[in-house]
């Protein structure tokens, strides 16, 4: 057992992150040699974050029609015309393509009878009704009112469509439905300055798999802001991961955790040797070739590290020698508040959470691949969604993750119903390892309160 230190700068035993970081064979990056550890308090957050009606009342009101939330890609939008639906909590809004430098947001409803005014993503010319037939041009401005003798009242001043706040960062498309929020450039602070290194706007999605998940999206979202469940969730993933020994860093509107891999887990009480690490985390059974080689000098760290650079080298150039072994292998999942996480460094995935429509006990959960590519940018891989009793792994595309996500899942709906089922007012937390926690739970607290 560690001995007792002080609150959020207790560590788990076996090297940490910075220490694993000086093994690495190449030059490792400044952003991962930052650290930001907060103590936030040891209190208990409340249950009534993930089972109360009224306060998921309170979130739509306080925070889904406030804050900066990620939509699409822009590559989802590669013409003018192009359009995309963004659905959260019962509200619908229609992204456009207006020309090459220009994407627009609106209400996705006509500003005549409330009809929605596009039920599918596609290409248009126009945004025309299918009620009764008024018509905007993209840019929003009103192009046609039928019958406009009987509706002199009906302008081009008083019917352009409401425009909501669209910003871009990395080629991901945000929105904003409040008319005085500040600057997406703003919200996202220091992030981008993170991501400088890991140019996520030139990749394009290679796979985009949703599921319905039968958990509030707190819960769904929360399996993913720590490694402490690895142990008792993913044990067949601790050869090969450092779970408890994960560097957790908060920030302000943003925080991540970095998982080391291609090192075990210090909570093994058997120490794996190099190949065993490999075929654990390349899913290769003992009667099968090891299809990386651990060279004479090497760990199943740094060959792992080499294998993938060899592996994108090819489409990526000469870039990929510069970057270090963690960049290479190890897990930086960041999130960006409330519920967009990118992961860094040559991670190919972003999760999304978000509230499956007006339903408060069950979410919709997003992964997406994404990946570098030579020449012309690929079209983006369509979502393939998942009902409730489909299994992660009815998506091939995912790979080995595929299994690890069922895992995960496993979990949610038990966790729904037991904070239903509970009499504890509140779940416990530990200081440092679910940190990113309690972090998101703070910063709601704070969208929560009374203007």
């Amino acid at each position: 057992m560690a001995i007792a230190q002080e609150p959020g700068v207790a560590r788990s035993p076996g090297l940490s992150y910075q220490q694993l970081l000086d093994t690495d064979t190449h030059e490792v990056p400044k952003v991962l040699r930052e650290e930001s550890p907060r103590f936030l308090g040891d209190e208990d957050v409340s249950i009534e974050h993930y089972i109360s009606r009224d306060w998921f009342e309170r979130e739509k009101e306080r925070l889904w029609a406030r804050v900066w939330q990620f939509a699409c890609r822009e590559e989802h939008l590669p013409n003018a015309g192009d359009y995309v639906l963004y659905e959260i909590v019962g509200k619908s809004f229609l992204i456009v393509r207006v020309d090459e430098e220009t994407i627009k947001a609106y209400p996705n409803a006509c500003l005549h009878r409330g009809r929605q005014l596009k039920q599918y993503d596609g290409h248009c010319t126009e945004i025309r009704c299918p009620f009764h037939g008024f018509a905007w041009r993209t840019d929003g401005s009103l192009q046609d009112v039928p019958a406009h003798w009987d509706l002199p009242h009906v302008t081009p001043e008083k019917f352009a469509l409401p425009e909501i706040k669209v910003g871009t960062w990395a080629g991901f498309v945000f929105i904003n439905p409040d008319p005085d929020a500040g600057p997406l450039e703003d919200f996202i602070g220091g992030l981008a300055s993170h991501f400088e290194r890991w140019d996520l706007g030139s990749r394009y999605v290679q796979a985009h798999v949703g599921k319905e998940i039968r958990a509030n999206w707190k819960i769904a979202q929360e399996a993913f802001c720590e490694a402490f469940h690895v142990n008792a969730t993913h044990p067949q993933i601790l050869p090969y991961i450092g779970d408890t020994n994960s560097q957790v860093d908060v920030w302000d509107t943003y925080s991540r955790v970095i998982t080391p891999a291609a090192t075990p887990s210090p909570l093994l009480d058997w120490a794996p040797d190099d190949e065993t690490i490999l075929r654990y985390a390349l899913d290769v059974r003992v009667d099968e070739e090891l299809f990386i080689t651990v060279k004479d000098g090497q760990t199943a760290r740094s060959a792992m590290a080499d294998a993938t650079r060899d592996r994108w080298r090819p489409i990526v150039g000469s870039l990929i020698d510069e970057w270090s072994d963690a960049e290479m292998v190890d897990n930086l999942d960041y999130t960006l508040f409330p519920n967009f996480h990118p992961w860094g460094a040559f991670n190919r995935i972003v999760y999304r959470f978000r509230p499956n429509g007006d339903d408060h006990r069950s979410s919709i959960m997003e992964v997406l691949f994404l990946a570098p590519f030579k020449g012309e940018r690929p079209p983006p891989s369509p979502i393939h969604m998942l009902g409730p009793d489909e299994p992660w792994t009815d998506a091939p595309e995912l790979g080995v993750l595929g299994k690890v996500f069922e895992q995960d899942t496993f979990n949610m709906g038990r966790v729904q119903l037991g904070l239903e089922s509970t009499r504890k007012p509140g779940i416990t937390l530990a200081n440092y390892q679910e940190s990113k926690v309690r972090w998101s739970h703070q910063l709601l607290d704070e969208w929560m309160k009374d203007d």
